[in-house]
């Protein structure tokens, strides 16, 4: 495995290589999630690339860029033990420069949900995503289903600005106790995790009432909300794949999503009908 921090030298190394690349963009940390995108990258490509960069662009003030969990070590060996071919570790003064042209999230999908309280949140994350595919320019790039509206956003990006790559979703996995994995997922004390369980429990229930043919938004809603107690509620949402507003589950086309806090730890989580 090779270690670049320059994006020019990473961009000549691939250019003279006329090979399927797959790409795995994370801000470190790393775990079984992300090895989950790596393995698919590796057995769909002949080249795998994996950047580790904290974007500080898409963290809002007061939020947790400088405590962000940081495993420069464990992470480089996780990615030799995946078989990565390139890791990529750029700098922030190289990605990003005074005054230039910036891409921002869509006025509505944008800014519903995640971004309703991360306002400009998701600006940043299409910004550094967009420099990155191009820097790397792969065949296939792989994101996880957790971070759903990023997801989409992403997707919407692609078929907005033309661009030739393949935007490939990855199933979220999840612990032995059915909490999705993530980085953040540190922070938790063990009270905290007990609570945290709250959330993956309320998507079963609803995946449940789902399965007994209770489809209707709002009675689903009801119960999430019952199960997710005394939790405190970024949102419940039930949209269509599209992230557009539903009235009833349509199955193929329907994802819910819910944002929780828990000990001070903002989680994420869905479920794709």
């Amino acid at each position: 495995m090779k270690i670049i921090s320059s994006a020019k030298e990473l961009s000549k190394l691939l250019q003279k290589q006329n090979k399927t690349r797959g790409y795995v963009p994370t801000m470190g940390a790393l775990h079984e999630g992300h090895i989950a995108l790596i393995k698919e990258a590796r057995a769909q490509n002949e080249i795998v690339i994996v950047s580790i960069f904290v974007n500080p662009t898409q963290f809002l003030a007061g939020e947790d860029l400088d405590t962000y969990p940081r495993r420069d070590a464990a992470d480089q060996k996780i990615c030799e033990l995946a078989g990565v071919d390139y890791l990529f570790r750029p700098q922030a003064n190289e990605l990003y420069f005074d005054d230039e042209i910036k891409i921002v999230a869509p006025n509505v999908r944008g800014y519903i949900l995640e971004g309703t309280t991360r306002p400009g949140h998701f600006s940043g994350v299409l910004r550094v995503v967009m420099k990155l595919l191009n820097i790397v320019q792969p065949t296939n790039a792989y994101f996880g289903r957790k971070d759903a509206q990023q997801l989409h956003l992403i997707k919407l990006m692609k078929e907005h600005y033309f661009l030739p790559y393949t935007i490939v979703a990855v199933d979220t996995v999840r612990d032995s106790d059915g909490l999705a994995l993530s980085s953040r997922n540190g922070y938790l004390s063990k009270e905290d995790r007990k609570m945290a369980l709250k959330i993956p429990q309320s998507l079963y229930s609803a995946s449940k009432m789902v399965s007994r043919g209770i489809v209707d938004v709002q009675v689903i809603q009801k119960e999430m909300l019952a199960v997710l107690e005394p939790l405190e509620i970024g949102y419940v949402a039930i949209l269509s794949r599209d992230f557009k507003v539903i009235e009833q589950v349509e199955l193929g086309n329907s994802i819910i999503l819910v944002e929780a806090l828990v000990g001070g730890t903002r989680l994420l989580d869905n479920i794709w009908l």
